[in-house]
This record gives C-alpha cells, structure tokens and sequence, in this order.
C-alpha cells in the first residue's frame, strides 16, 4: 500500500475516523455562536505562500474549524472553500492547530474578512 502524501487533502472517511475518535461532550458546544458541520474541500495559503490541502469540519459565524495532513502555524492565512458554483476566499486568524492520534492535525481560527476574487 502506497503512503499517502504528507500535503495531500484529507478524505471524508480520515475526517469521520477523527470525529469519531474525540469524544462528543454535550457541553463542549456551549460557545456564543452556533456551529455547524461542514465537510468541504478547502485550500490553507500559509504567509509564507505554502498551499495545505484541507478538509473543513464546522464552520460559525465568526470562525471555521479544519483538518489536514501537515502542520500549519497559527498567525494569518488565506482559505479558500468552493460550493457548486462558486468560490470563497477568506483572511482567517489560526488560532492553534494540534495533532490528532493518526498523524493529521486540527486547527481552528476566526475570519478576519472576505476576499474578493
């Protein structure tokens, strides 16, 4: 079996095997804004111009929640989600990113504003 790349997106399946694994606490939602699950493709641009292929998980008002195979160091990023017929680009504030039990890693951050393309 081929390793997969340490850059490449996560699958919807690596992304269910990881929220399956964090145990669901009732209370832990219990934040000023409501989130909701959300699984599509994204693209991370670090500051450094690097691309991190993602996967988002939830997504609220204020903020976005991913998954992805590499590292990604908190300060301003670009992300990029597309719908079924457009695209959207934000500036987004990581605030952490840590890893998971099977190699990929979480990051949460805040948007900062919309990017017009």
């Amino acid at each position: 079996m081929n390793t997969p790349d340490p850059w490449s997106r996560p699958t919807v399946q690596d992304l269910r095997s990881i929220l399956e694994s964090i145990e669901k606490q009732t209370d832990s939602n219990a934040r000023e804004h409501e989130r909701i699950d959300l699984t599509v493709p994204a693209e991370v641009t670090t500051r450094r111009g690097n691309t991190v292929e993602a996967m988002t998980r939830e997504i609220s008002r204020l903020g976005i929640g991913l998954v992805h195979r590499g590292a990604i160091s908190p300060g301003e990023v670009t992300v990029k989600m597309a719908s079924e017929t457009r695209q959207y680009t934000y500036r987004v504030e990581l605030e952490w990113c840590a890893p998971t039990d099977n190699g990929m890693f979480l990051s949460g951050g805040r948007f900062l504003g919309k990017l017009d393309e």
